[in-house]
């Protein structure tokens, strides 16, 4: 079964920084966030260093590049939220701590974590930073990863779509119902897509069957799509569509005309490690927007 993981009521949205330019424009795209749902939004920096030394901080901060404090850059990122909304309460933490235990812990009481795509080392845009992907995978709450030409922003919308990857699970879907009061705070439509594949095995080369298993599979998959956005208020324009391929291909595809991907990733009672999967892995490495994951816990009925 598919089982949301709940949030406390009036819980705030937490944002990432560490002083790198990515990190500065999720605290933009995290501020219009915050505002749309009308909550707080806190501003956690988490570093085992002291200090830290950044250029793109240091004109924020409209001082020459040197290295500022922690509280600084908390801070300094605070301001930068206030000034895009004067009316959004924004609060500060400092936490000397690895970012990746932090910022999992702050996850337990927020509405949703926002990070950037990769933090201070420097690498290529193409890959994903290690906090962002080691956050995605424990978090218990949505964690939204600023993939993409995303334009610093939430809204307005670019595109005007939320698109949702629809998984076996396609009944009463956490990242479904999360994709649609996303589509709904934006005034967007929610598109809800499942991928399917017909295996080879399944292919026939006698004219009267040619094409009869695809079809059957394709079928499926819309009777699943239909499923999954069942209950999706009148209010939300939903398109459904279903695309033959592999289903990190399809929602990459998707994404290059999204404001927003929206994949889910289960929770295994007593597992450890990391949880994403193969489809949110593709989309936090590959996506050409802002991704969300939304975890539900797998409780195996």
């Amino acid at each position: 079964m598919n089982t949301p993981i709940e949030r406390p009521p009036g819980a705030p949205l937490v944002v990432g920084v560490d002083g790198s330019e990515p990190s500065l424009r999720a605290v933009d795209w995290a501020a219009d966030e915050a505002e749309l749902r009308g909550v707080p939004l806190r501003v956690v920096y988490a570093c085992l260093w002291q200090r830290y030394e950044g250029a793109a901080l240091a004109r924020d901060l409209g001082e020459p590049a040197g290295r500022p404090l922690p509280q600084d850059i908390a801070g300094a990122a605070a301001q930068r939220a206030r000034a895009r909304h004067p009316r959004l309460r924004v609060t500060t933490d400092v936490v000397f701590e690895e970012p990746e235990y932090a910022l999992v812990r702050e996850g337990r009481g927020a509405a949703a974590l926002v990070l950037g795509s990769r933090g201070r080392s420097g690498i290529t845009e193409l890959l994903l930073g290690s906090v962002s992907l080691t956050v995605a995978g424990h978090a218990d709450c949505p964690v939204i990863v600023l993939r993409g030409s995303h334009d610093n922003q939430a809204t307005p919308p670019v595109h005007g779509r939320v698109v949702v990857g629809v998984g076996d699970d396609a009944k009463d879907s956490a990242a479904v119902r999360f994709a649609v009061e996303e589509a709904r705070r934006r005034g967007v439509v929610l598109e809800a897509v499942r991928a399917w594949r017909c295996p080879a095995h399944e292919t026939t080369d006698h004219p009267l069957f040619a094409g009869e298993p695809a079809r059957l599979h394709e079928e499926k998959a819309a009777e699943e799509l239909a499923t999954a956005v069942q209950d999706v208020p009148a209010d939300v324009e939903v398109r459904r569509r279903t695309v033959e391929g592999h289903a990190r291909e399809v929602l990459v595809d998707a994404s290059h005309e999204a404001d927003l991907l929206v994949v889910g990733a289960r929770r295994r009672p007593g597992h450890r490690g990391p949880q994403l999967g193969r489809i949110a892995h593709a989309a936090l490495h590959r996506s050409a927007c802002p991704v969300a994951v939304v975890p539900h816990r797998d409780t195996g009925d």
